[in-house]
């Protein structure tokens, strides 16, 4: 078998390995988009609850377990 054939043979399998990395690396970035779609979904969600709990957005000051808070609010 003359080098020739050797190297085809070597580039013809180095292509369809580089082919199956290559769907590989499409299929994480799929997987990275609905991912990131899902956290960015994620942080709107938490975004708004926390808005619709304390909606003037004077989150600095909140603390746990409050009392007057939470008579307040009518939770106690």
């Amino acid at each position: 078998m003359s080098l020739r054939k050797i190297v085809e043979f070597y580039q013809f399998f180095w292509m369809l390995e580089s082919h199956a990395q290559q769907r590989l690396a499409w299929e994480d970035s799929a997987e990275a988009r609905v991912n990131r779609a899902r956290a960015e979904a994620q942080a709107a969600a938490q975004l708004r609850a926390m808005l619709a709990a304390n909606p003037s957005g004077a989150l600095g000051n909140a603390a746990l377990n409050d009392e007057d808070a939470l008579n307040e609010s009518g939770l106690i």
